[in-house]
This record gives C-alpha cells, sequence and structure tokens, in this order.
C-alpha cells in the first residue's frame, strides 16, 4: 500500500488550480468517461467502478458504474480523498480494518464497500485531480499487474481530459475567428498560425512523443500531417506488456479534425488496456471492433489496423505476430547474405494478411493472424496509404511497386537494416514528391540488431512528428 502524504495548503491550492484548468467539474455524462469506468469494473470483476475528481469540499463523480444516481460525496478521508495522497495505486483490501476508511460513507452507507482500490489521476506537472476506483462488496486482493492495470486507466483518464481540453481550446479559437473573420490579413495569419499550433498540439496528444527502448530492438518512425490546419487520421504505437513481451501497432481512422482524434484515443486506450490483459492479437482486435461499434452502432466509425506483439527468440532476434484489419500488407526486409559460396539476395517481402476485415464496421468481422521471424540484421516496416499515393517528381504515383522497388534497393545496399535508417531514406523520398503528400502519412520500423542476444545494445528509438503545410489557394 503506497504511503499517505498530506498536502500542504500551497500544495492543495496549486492541485485545485489544476483541477480548475481542465474544466471538468459538474460537466455532463461523457462516453469516453463512462466506458473507462465500466472497462475497469469488467477488467477487475467488480459491482462498482468510478472516476472521480477531488474538488475542495466534495468528490465528484465524471464516472460511475453500478452507483445509481450519486454524482458526488463529502471529502471524507479513507477511499478517493486518501488516493489522491499517494503517487502510485491505493489498495485497501478490507475497508474495515483500515481506521480511516471503515468510517467513510461508502462503507458505511447502501455501497457497502469491503474491498477499495484506486489510482490517481496525475497530470503532466504532478498534481493529482482525483482517482479511478473499484470498489466491491467482499474483502479481497489484487495482484501488482493488477495494480498497475488500474494505473494505466488513470493515465487514460488523463489523456481524455488532456485530448479535452486540446479541444476545447481550438473550439474557442474557432469561435474568435468568427468573430475577426473581417479582420486586417495580418491579424488572419496570426490566427491560422494559432490554430495550427493547437492542431499540432492535439495532434501530438494521439502520438507517442517517443518511442520505448526494447532489448536488442531498435525502433523508428515518423509522421507528417497533409495539413497544418487539422487534425489527422493515421496512428501508431509501442508499448511494453510485461514479461519480456511488447506490442505495436499502426493504422489509419475514417474521417478527419476532432472525430477522428477523438477515434484515435478511443482505438489508443483500447488497444492498449485490452493487450494487458490478453495475449491473443486476434482477441485484441475483437475487443477493439466490439469497441468501435458500441461507440457507432452504424459502421460509421472505423479504422484499417495492423497490431503485433514482439518476444525475443532465444536463437536471436524476435518472434512477431500480426493480426491485420483491412490495412496494407506490412515488409518484411532480408539484407544481402553470403553463407560460403551461397548469396541469398536482397528482398522486400510483403506480409500480407487477406480477409482481414475493417475493424468496426461490421459485428462479424474476421481478422488474420500471422506469424513472422524477426531475425538479427532484418527489419519489418509499417507505413499508411499517404506514402504510396503520393506523386513523384514524374507526375506519376509512387504506389505499392514503387515501395517494393525501393525497399528493396535499401536492402540490397545495406548489409544489416536499421530501423533509423529506413526511417530517414523514406523521409527523404517523401521530401522529393513536389506536392508533398496527398494524405497523412505514418512510418514505422521495427529492426532486430545483428548481435547475438548476450551482447545486443539496450535498445534505440527514434521519433519524428512533421507537419506539411498545403499551398496557400490565396497567397499570389
Amino acid at each position: 500500500m503506497e504511503e499517505r502524504v498530506e498536502l500542504s495548503p500551497e500544495q492543495e491550492a496549486r492541485r485545485i488550480e489544476a483541477v480548475r484548468r481542465y474544466d471538468i467539474l459538474d460537466t455532463p455524462p461523457d462516453g469516453a468517461f463512462d466506458r473507462i469506468a465500466a472497462l475497469a469494473a469488467r477488467l477487475f470483476d467488480v459491482p462498482v467502478a468510478t472516476v472521480t475528481i477531488v474538488d475542495t469540499d466534495r468528490v465528484w463523480f465524471k464516472a460511475a458504474y453500478g452507483l445509481a444516481e450519486v454524482t458526488q460525496i463529502g471529502r471524507d478521508p479513507g477511499l478517493s480523498t486518501s488516493a489522491i495522497l499517494t503517487d502510485g495505486p491505493l489498495v485497501v483490501p478490507d475497508t474495515l480494518q483500515d481506521p480511516l476508511a471503515r468510517a467513510h460513507t461508502l462503507v458505511t452507507g447502501p455501497t457497502r464497500a469491503r474491498f477499495y482500490a484506486a489510482a490517481p489521476i496525475t497530470t503532466r506537472d504532478g498534481h493529482r485531480l482525483g482517482t479511478v476506483d473499484v470498489m466491491d462488496t467482499e474483502p479481497r486482493r489484487i495482484t501488482s499487474g493488477q495494480a498497475g492495470a488500474l494505473a494505466d486507466l488513470a493515465a487514460l483518464v488523463m489523456d481524455e481530459l488532456e485530448l479535452r481540453l486540446s479541444a476545447l481550446r481550438m473550439l474557442r479559437v474557432e469561435r474568435e475567428l468568427v468573430v475577426v473573420e473581417h479582420a486586417a490579413r495580418e491579424r488572419a495569419e496570426r490566427d491560422r498560425a494559432e490554430i495550427a499550433a493547437y492542431a499540432s498540439t492535439l495532434q501530438r496528444t494521439l502520438l507517442p512523443p517517443a518511442l520505448p527502448e526494447v532489448p536488442g530492438l531498435e525502433a523508428a518512425c515518423h509522421y507528417t500531417t497533409a495539413s497544418v490546419r487539422d487534425v489527422g487520421g493515421d496512428f501508431y504505437d509501442v508499448f511494453p506488456l510485461g514479461a519480456g513481451r511488447w506490442a505495436f501497432f499502426l493504422g489509419d481512422v475514417s474521417g478527419r479534425g476532432a472525430p477522428a482524434a477523438a477515434l484515435t484515443s478511443l482505438i489508443r486506450y483500447t488497444l492498449r488496456s485490452t493487450a494487458l490483459l490478453e495475449p491473443d492479437p486476434h482477441a485484441v482486435l475483437r475487443a477493439l471492433n466490439s469497441a468501435l461499434l458500441a461507440d457507432s452502432a452504424d459502421g460509421s466509425r472505423f479504422c484499417t489496423l495492423i497490431f503485433g506483439t514482439l518476444v525475443p527468440n532465444p536463437a536471436g532476434g524476435f518472434v512477431i505476430t500480426l493480426t491485420g484489419g483491412g490495412h496494407l500488407p506490412a515488409y518484411h526486409l532480408h539484407p544481402t547474405r553470403r553463407d560460403g559460396l551461397f548469396q541469398a539476395l536482397a528482398r522486400a517481402e510483403p506480409v500480407n494478411l487477406p480477409g482481414g476485415m475493417l475493424v468496426g464496421a461490421l459485428h462479424q468481422a474476421d481478422f488474420t493472424t500471422r506469424t513472422v521471424q524477426l531475425l538479427p540484421g532484418q527489419a519489418l516496416f509499417l507505413y499508411s496509404d499517404g506514402l504510396i499515393e503520393g506523386r513523384t517528381s514524374r507526375g506519376a504515383r509512387f504506389g505499392e511497386r514503387g515501395l517494393a522497388a525501393h525497399l528493396t534497393h535499401h536492402a540490397a545496399t545495406n548489409c544489416a537494416l536499421g530501423a533509423a535508417a529506413i526511417i530517414g531514406d523514406l523521409t527523404t523520398l517523401l521530401a522529393s514528391f513536389p506536392t508533398g503528400p496527398a494524405d497523412d502519412v505514418a512510418l514505422l520500423a521495427l529492426s532486430a540488431a545483428s548481435q547475438t542476444p548476450a551482447t545486443a545494445p539496450s535498445g534505440a528509438s527514434g521519433t519524428a512528428h512533421t507537419s506539411v503545410p498545403l499551398p496557400d489557394p490565396h497567397s499570389t
């Protein structure tokens, strides 16, 4: 159990200031937070789960699963009020044995909470706004892995709050633009630059700021948006699953702008939270398919996606399991290999996942799974369709054939394929397209270190998020 440390009056005042900054108190129900509370209840198999914000004199429920018509309670110590005084998850196996919790209204009242666990919702500057809580009517214990999953759910709430805050700021800016549309060109230019900055900020909240280090693996990525004034629909991520396993994904959502941003946020936290508990990538995509259909019953909110898991191979490299949902094939890059008189030529082999259907379009969607051995010196490359839809200097569409030829040439001229070099080569290619990309471009490369596992580097990653402006039709 985490130690509870009381906040000084000055610290509490700064915490309340942070609560006010997100403008969340007393707002109407929101499906994103309701889904997180429901997901917490299912993951822990408990009757009650909540998302709370701790105000000056009350604990307000932004989402309450299993608590009918309860919107707030007093700031009694023992549960949420105590949980925001900890850096990590607070677990009370038996509330009647806790001197603070046993007098709490949720313990003595109709809820009869005998077990309580919570993780604080913490801002980037360290302020704990509230908690994600789970409660049961019987005493119980949870594992460290479950405590970590609860902390991940609290982090998802924080991501949603940041996304909501960015959207509110963008909305305010757009309203200001309507009022000042008749203003001078110089003022309009400043406003457009401000919109671009907000769009860029919102876009960054939907992409990982950096890729994690995976022992024996080099990972690199790149993102280019076709418009600096709108939020794109491409996304990717790499994250740990524990026990030496890792997960990654790359995809493209339907639409653009704020709806695409909300859909991307839903996809990311659903994939991350589900993959922590479900080892089968096929089952992870089925769960995402159900979540998207629940969010939009007419199948209008969907995505294409490749989801994969990485497991180190004791003989070197990695075993990769890929599951496809209607996305373009990945590429498995093999460098030129010489073994005595025998020589294997370099190649870029498409990893086809035929039959994989769009995620979120149909209730009976089926997905395709395939295993790939990523040997030392080899690489795996994933991309979105903006790359192949670009036009070369000759005006021709780059296309899948052009990409396959380009990757094969890269493999032929490099005896060991590195993720950063692959991404660097392709970003140089993108910069050579005269009109820029016609659509957003997301790139993700993973390469296995050439050394044996005993001497392999601890890992390397690279991240690039780039905005490419479209030509201004009003310029002369």
